[in-house]
């Protein structure tokens, strides 16, 4: 248990979300490096629709 005072303590809900969100197994890393190389061949439109898909994910 938290040895801190409640009141020191943040609260659980953001914390749950994280460790819940944490817990999911989603690797983004294959979408980010595929975005790169888009732009890098010259799709960069392709490019911005794949990163906006990755927008709620942060």
């Amino acid at each position: 248990m938290d040895a801190r005072p409640a009141s020191a303590r943040p609260p659980d809900g953001p914390r749950l979300l994280l460790e819940r969100a944490l817990a999911l197994e989603c690797d983004i890393d294959p979408m980010i490096l595929r975005a790169r190389l888009l732009r890098r061949q010259g799709a960069a439109l392709q490019a911005l629709c794949l990163e906006q898909e990755l927008l709620p994910l942060f």
